[in-house]
């Protein structure tokens, strides 16, 4: 309708200009098509990834259609169209001037997460991959051979060793991470993205490799040259499978070794000739094609889905940008994009590990980054004074002996000087909670949070155990508390966690009343609630009864309950009402029944728990510089506008305002400190309840004065009748300067690994026996209850061609391929 072709051309396929990489003041594109919403959700993480090209291109390529008589509409040129810009047609890989952003971008290698929700105020650098093939452009066959005369390259008469495919160890040399010399010390997690690793320039504006697509989106099928140059055998081996992959055929590995690598087709000498012969040039120091005999004349004897050069190397080669952009990206979404890219679709596993060698290949050795650790904890002590570190062993046995130049990593704590300081200045509480890691090693990531006055978010204390146990807990929790959290009357908001009870409950721990208190999470206890009663109804009344500010309000969500069923009521009272009911925690919880805080921190470091450990806990401190920097600003704008309270207490004082309207005061005492508070509608014709207020002891009978600890509707009413001020009963931590000391103790610019102090202990290795299993799908470590529960009302859909009503055992797709090969 937009170019006036209504009923003369129809879409044939759907398609979007991805920009992969952006170098000095031009854009190299790539055309993914859109089929499904996952690949949607790569167009969207995509478009987030880079907020220099303004103008995101959604093309459709346009083709006749065919009339009701057999033929076809007159005008015969396919056009592809972008929305929201000029028509033009879709190039695999153009170069099109970048425009400068109106503002400047602040670039931030070390944390680039939104931190305030439904704000879309993205802050990354933007990383130039280098290229993966810089082989000469092939335009044609070759059946000569170029070399160096000095060079001993003769070809043998016989060729029949045919074994299968070789696994290669390791990937093409194009990530930038992992070295423990280099400068930089919190490589961009989020930055920008390479669907298309492959199909990198050789020359601006011609595609090279074999992973190369036309104008058309279809991909390119250009044979490989005699005298084509790769930099190293990793990328002449990326290339022939590419190759085969996009063909459609198999080959075998005849010969391979540091000098040579000959492949054929699978059926050579049956019809088809295709032969490939490298060698490596010694004065070089690359590989180049000698022989090579092509194309394919043979044809696919068998419809797949998978392809056998499709493995783990290659996917993680075109998975790289992904994965350096969002470590978190999920398999599936890298499955869908590997499939839609190659046309074959990979296994789970083979995705997962390919995945994992991305990581590895980007932020460091699995392995090695062990071994790094102890120099970390060396570097950031002598970057920030007062830094605390606390690294546990435990040794390696040989034979029966201890191995002395080796020890296994046990636990590791660690917190910074800003947070200790920051601490003081939060409410007097502390959230703990547990998330694992999802890399090639298992264990469990243990973080303390605590909240300012303008409910922001803040972790204060790390550490890496092998699990949550009775140990790794007071391992955590004694160090919190000496370092950390050493003040009075401390609340502790948890789990009902077995390991956290008994790292609480230690004589000698320090977190015993009146010291400190416990409080549980209401999430889970009423998931823990659901195992035993099934039902939504009675775990909501259970809720209410937990949120109920007082005693009259918990009685009457508690009978309802107990109407449903007595032996509810049972269950819940084997808990003290002080560890899950808002009405007996004395004021303590400010307002907080969940663990929620400390699951948004695992959102936040969702993306580091995929890393190796050495990048982990690099990653904590350059988010957490971002973190005071970015809040110390807003804090000090808000104080520079002469505000003296947060925005949250800001809010919540002006919705209690808007209602303290149709209140009738009586003053009890000549102080001002005494009232009651009768409640009316608006005409005043009905009475809605009176509430005594005490502006002495900061308490009203609704509950809410005393349990969020700023004045309540009620109090609102009564400091208006009295003439006084209502700031003066609000708690300190609310203060807009509060709120800024919090942030204003900054971090210190990294210092550089090469002037880290030597480290001279053993070598820091992992514990074997937290290889996750090498065979089959990895196994979740999360234990589903029913806040894991799927959305009843959401359609089930095929998870093949994702349409509804069917699943994938019968999905039509896969019945209509297997007729075809049948035929």
């Amino acid at each position: 309708m937009k170019l006036g072709l209504e009923g003369a051309k129809r879409i044939k396929k759907f398609f979007y200009r991805i920009p992969v990489t952006i170098l000095h003041d031009t854009v190299k594109y790539d055309c993914l098509t859109i089929g499904s919403d996952e690949d949607l959700q790569v167009m969207f993480l995509c478009r987030r990834q880079f907020p220099e090209v303004r103008t995101p291109e959604l093309l459709a390529k346009l083709v006749d259609v065919v009339s009701s008589s057999g033929g076809s509409n007159r005008n015969t040129t396919n056009v592809a169209t972008a929305a929201g810009s000029s028509s033009m047609a879709a190039v695999a890989s153009s170069s099109v001037p970048v425009y400068e952003p109106a503002a400047q971008l602040v670039a931030s290698p070390s944390f680039a997460v939104d931190l305030n929700d439904g704000v879309r105020d993205e802050v990354g650098s933007f990383d130039v991959l280098p290229n993966a093939l810089h082989g000469v452009p092939p335009v044609g066959v070759g059946d000569g051979e170029l070399g160096d005369p000095d060079e001993d390259d003769v070809e043998p008469e016989t060729i029949d060793d045919d074994s299968g495919d070789e696994v290669v160890a390791a990937g093409p040399a194009l990530a930038g991470g992992g070295s423990s010399s280099g400068t930089q010390q919190y490589p961009p997690y989020f930055s920008s993205l390479d669907l298309d690793t492959m199909t990198h320039e050789g020359a601006l504006g011609h595609p090279v490799g074999f992973g190369a697509r036309d104008a058309e989106g279809n991909a390119g099928l250009t044979e490989f040259q005699v005298g084509q140059q790769f930099q190293d055998k990793d990328e002449a081996l990326l290339s022939v499978k590419t190759y085969s992959i996009r063909r459609g055929v198999q080959y075998k590995v005849v010969e391979s070794d540091h000098r040579w690598y000959v492949g054929k087709c699978s059926e050579f000498g049956n019809g088809c000739t295709w032969l490939i012969r490298l060698s490596l040039r010694k004065r070089k120091g690359i590989w180049e094609v000698k022989r090579y005999n092509g194309p394919h004349t043979c044809l696919a004897t068998s419809i797949s889905s998978d392809h056998r050069s499709l493995d783990h190397s290659v996917i993680s080669a075109f998975i790289m940008p992904m994965v350096r952009a969002d470590a978190s990206v999920s398999i599936k979404v890298l499955l869908n994009a590997t499939a839609a890219h190659f046309g074959f679709r990979p296994t789970y596993r083979r995705v997962w590990m390919a995945k994992q060698k991305a990581v590895g290949l980007i932020y460091g050795d699995w392995d090695e980054s062990y071994s790094e650790i102890p120099r970390w904890v060396l570097g950031v002590q002598l970057t920030m004074t007062g830094t605390v570190a606390v690294l546990r062993t435990s040794p390696v046995l040989v034979g029966g002996q201890v191995d002395e130049s080796q020890a296994y990593f046990h636990r590791l704590f660690w917190t910074f000087p800003p947070c200790i300081e920051a601490f003081r200045h939060c409410k007097p509480l502390v959230s703990i909670d547990g998330t694992h890691l999802y890399g090639k090693y298992g264990g469990t990531l243990l973080i303390a949070i605590a909240q300012d006055g303008n409910s922001n978010i803040l972790p204060v204390a790390f550490a890496l155990v092998e699990g949550e146990n009775a140990e790794s807990w007071t391992f955590f929790l004694s160090h919190l508390r000496q370092h950390v959290t050493p003040h009075p009357g401390l609340l502790v908001i948890s789990d009902r966690h077995n390991g956290i009870k008994s790292a609480l409950e230690a004589p000698d721990g320090g977190w015993l009343p009146p010291s400190a208190y416990r409080a549980f999470c209401i999430r889970h206890v009423a998931a823990n609630f659901a195992l035993t009663f099934k039902g939504k109804d009675a775990r909501r009344l259970l809720v209410n009864a937990a949120y109920a500010k007082t005693e009259v309000e918990f009685d009457y969500w508690f009978d309802i309950l107990r109407s449903e069923d007595p032996a509810m009521c049972e269950w819940a009272n084997r808990i003290d009402y002080s560890l899950w009911t808002q009405h007996r925690d004395e004021g303590r919880r400010f307002g907080h029944m969940t663990t929620n805080i400390s699951e948004c921190v695992n959102s936040i470091l969702k993306g580091v728990r995929n890393l190796p450990v050495a990048s982990l806990v690099k990653a904590t401190y350059g988010r957490l510089a971002e973190l005071f920097v970015r809040k110390g600003r807003e804090a000090e704008a808000q104080m520079g506008t002469g505000q003296q309270f947060s925005q949250h207490l800001v809010k919540c004082i002006e919705a209690n305002l808007n209602t303290a309207r149709c209140f009738t005061v009586t003053l009890y005492d000549r102080d001002n400190s005494e009232f009651t508070v009768a409640e009316t509608t608006p005409t005043g014709t009905f009475s809605l309840g009176t509430y005594r207020v005490s502006l002495a002891s900061r308490t009203c009978d609704c509950g809410y004065f005393q349990a969020l600890h700023f004045p309540c509707q009620h109090a609102l009413a009564c400091c208006a009748y009295a003439r006084v001020s209502w700031s003066s009963y609000v708690h300190s931590v609310y203060q807009i300067s509060s709120v800024f000391n919090v942030y204003r103790m900054g971090f210190t610019p990294p210092i550089p690994e090469g002037f880290w102090p030597p480290y001279d202990g053993p070598t820091m290795i992992p514990d074997p026996n937290r290889r996750r299993a090498r065979e089959g799908r990895p196994r979740s470590t999360r234990i589903r209850t029913n806040m894991d529960e799927a959305d009843p009302n959401r359609p089930k859909r095929c998870g093949l061609c994702r349409q509804p009503g069917h699943t994938r055992r019968r999905c039509p797709q896969v019945v209509g391929s297997s007729q075809t090969g049948r035929n």
